[in-house]
């Protein structure tokens, strides 16, 4: 046998492992869970995506709430707007629907790590992402509640300065909580087979800091509107 003959199988060993041909994608443990394909691009190709998303949410909110107080300083027609008490409850429940996701997301890290698949997932978890959605329904339900209960004393969007910049904010967060519980459906309850482009694992960990962020920037703007007015 010569060096270059000896050479020659050493690395067939090596990369395939002798007559079995090169590992393929698929019958290699993945990333992609339960032992299948890898995703398409890494996790943290889609955590800078969110990150950069979320930047740019945040500038959105920062301008109106720059707006905000340029607008209150400028003129004498400024009436503090009285909040309605449902939106302290409403700050509880997003905060208690942070900590409920958080503890969703760590309960399935152990799950991810042993590449199980969705069936071998705890019944826990569904029920802390359960718990989230619910939370996050709740949560516009009483954003639903407040504005009617300003309807009901009279105060609109064009009432006063106050009021419109009250609507527009709450509103604007609204929606992309909205947003947000279409994302927690979405990864709560489809199934996520191993060839998917995004695994599961992957979607619940840029679903939580989504999540995360609003609940954070919900805190803000009800500061905002409670210490500004």
């Amino acid at each position: 046998m010569t060096a270059r003959t000896a050479t020659g199988e050493v690395e067939l060993i090596e990369v395939g492992g002798g007559d079995r041909g090169p590992a393929s994608a698929e019958s290699r443990p993945g990333r992609g869970g339960d032992g299948g394909a890898a995703p398409l691009f890494p996790q943290r190709i889609y955590i800078s995506g969110i990150v950069l998303a979320l930047a740019a949410m945040l500038m959105f909110f920062m301008a109106l709430a720059s707006a905000y107080v340029v607008r209150k300083g400028l003129s004498g027609d400024w009436i503090p707007l009285g909040l309605p008490r449902i939106l302290w409850l409403n700050t509880a429940v997003i905060i208690v629907s942070s900590l409920t996701i958080e503890r969703a997301r760590r309960l399935l890290a152990p799950q991810a790590a042993g590449l199980r698949g969705f069936r071998g997932w705890p019944r826990r978890w569904r029920g802390w992402w359960g718990l989230t959605t619910a939370l996050g329904v709740a949560f516009l339900v009483g954003q639903l509640i407040a504005w009617q209960q300003l309807a009901a004393a009279g105060i609109y969007l064009a009432t006063n300065p106050s009021s419109s910049f009250f609507y527009l904010i709450t509103t604007a967060h609204g929606i992309h909580l909205l947003g947000g519980l279409v994302a927690l459906s979405v990864v709560g309850f489809r199934s996520w087979p191993a060839e998917a482009r995004v695994n599961h694992s992957t979607a619940v960990t840029v679903s939580a800091i989504y999540w995360h962020f609003l609940g954070a920037l919900w805190v803000f703007l009800f500061l905002l509107l409670l210490v500004g007015r």
